[in-house]
């Protein structure tokens, strides 16, 4: 592993104890730097290593499904993890006093845990630190090329960060060491039996996960697989048709981190008779576009609000605010998919159903939620709740990134002068029917709740 992939963030003297990874990002054993890191570490000081994670009901706008997602993908993680000899421990309250607790509890010599730039994950650890006596180490197991090491400042758009990351992924883009078993880590020093999950009751007080997506490394790395063999390949001409789309359908599994993103990335350098267009366009999304939202929530602190958006923006939105809007949508219409635009309509019930929207769409789909509504705050705000709430990969980098350039030009430049957007781009229904059959994927997703 890299070394400039962790960096530490809790200078406490050294002392004698086991390693706990705190593990609130990366939920997978394989291909994970933390854990990497945090096997060296045990190596090296001869200590016991466990796995922690806490299991918090405060994620914002989390529902049902995205719980279910997460623990029926744990326990297959926790298995694997177990299998190497690996104690997982799972702990349940506020993250910031339960994983200090424990972590005091097992008289825990270093800690490591995942890099997130998100509000609440650092408030966590900005709660948490004070309480935590031990040195702690955060590594970046997201990013191919590490957020903090790629820039320390907010990028303008892609194309400023492109040739920084570009010029270091031959120096991060290395293969995953294999994972061996651990002789011993089953004797982790902790007074009584430690803290273990009852799976079955947590799956039943979670349900049944969505069946669209099945959770688990094992089904993410199949979902890759499926990819490479009938994505990939037509990637180039069939990346923006929501009819038969050749998307990864990947976004779920890297969100919840069962799936390596710099894995992702290997298959897809490894991968046969692919076009170079192809092969470009996709890793120009899972690198270059991914990492500019990490870039973008890292460095700035209210990346889902208004305040995020580049003052040009902010400018003319303010100067169209009074413009006259072809509809103002209610809160329910928005909800069930009952506007005047069948193609918005389709796209929230395949939400809906599903839990996911086609990339394309999305960006049409937020595009139209500020033509409806009376200005860019609450167009926001209703991005975010639906999208936050529906989609499962909702509360992430990505579609805080994304909502922002939809509502407030983020990452983008200013287009011709139009109502209600002023020079923050549009997007129209002539222009999807330019692009894909409308009527197709109308009439696929008009009854689908």
């Amino acid at each position: 592993m890299h070394p400039a992939r962790a960096r530490l963030i809790h200078n406490r003297p050294q002392q004698q104890g086991p390693v706990v990874y705190w593990m609130h990002r990366e939920l997978r054993a394989a291909d994970n730097w933390a854990l990497t890191f945090a096997l060296h570490q045990a190596a090296e000081r001869g200590q016991a290593l466990c796995v922690a994670f806490c299991l918090a009901k405060t994620y914002s706008l989390a529902t049902l499904p995205h719980f279910a997602f997460l623990v029926h993908g744990l326990r297959h993680t926790a298995s694997a993890l177990e299998g190497l000899g690996i104690p997982f421990v799972l702990l349940r309250g506020d993250p910031a006093l339960a994983v200090p607790e424990f972590l005091r509890a097992a008289k825990a010599g270093l800690v490591v845990t995942d890099a997130d730039p998100t509000r609440l994950k650092r408030q966590w650890l900005a709660q948490a630190l004070p309480r935590i006596d031990a040195p702690v180490w955060e590594v970046d197991g997201r990013n191919v090329v590490p957020a903090r090491v790629v820039s320390d400042k907010r990028e303008y758009m892609a194309r400023t960060l492109r040739p920084k990351i570009h010029r270091l992924l031959p120096e991060y883009l290395d293969a995953f060491p294999a994972l061996e078993p651990q002789p011993g880590a089953q004797t982790f020093p902790w007074p009584g039996p430690l803290p273990r999950a009852d799976w079955e009751a947590l799956l039943a007080e979670f349900g049944a996960p969505p069946a669209a997506f099945p959770p688990g490394e094992a089904a993410a790395q199949a979902q890759l697989d499926t990819f490479l063999r009938t994505g990939l390949p037509r990637y180039a001409d069939d990346r923006n048709t929501p009819v038969d789309p050749a998307s990864s359908l990947l976004s779920p599994y890297l969100h919840f981190g069962q799936l390596s993103a710099q894995r992702v990335a290997l298959e897809v350098l490894a991968a046969r008779g692919i076009s170079t267009e192809a092969r470009d366009g996709f890793l120009e999304q899972l690198i270059v576009r991914r990492e500019l939202a990490e870039n973008f929530c890292l460095h700035t602190p209210n990346y889902d609000t208004p305040e995020a958006f580049p003052a040009w923006a902010t400018a003319t939105l303010a100067k169209h605010e009074r413009d006259p809007r072809p509809h103002l949508a209610s809160e329910a219409e928005l909800d069930a998919g009952e506007t005047p635009d069948a193609l918005w309509n389709a796209a929230q019930r395949q939400l809906l159903a599903t839990g996911h929207m086609h990339g394309w769409l999305r960006m049409y789909w937020a595009k139209q939620i500020v033509l409806w509504s009376a200005d860019a705050e609450t167009a926001m705000a209703r991005c975010l709740r639906l999208n936050d709430s529906l989609s499962l990969d909702g509360r992430d980098v990505n579609g805080y990134a994304g909502i922002a350039w939809s509502v407030g030009g983020v990452h983008d430049r200013p287009w011709p002068e139009r109502a209600v957007f002023g020079t923050v781009r549009s997007m129209t229904f002539s222009g999807a029917v330019r692009k894909f059959d409308v009527r197709a994927f109308v009439a696929r997703w008009s009854g689908a709740a």
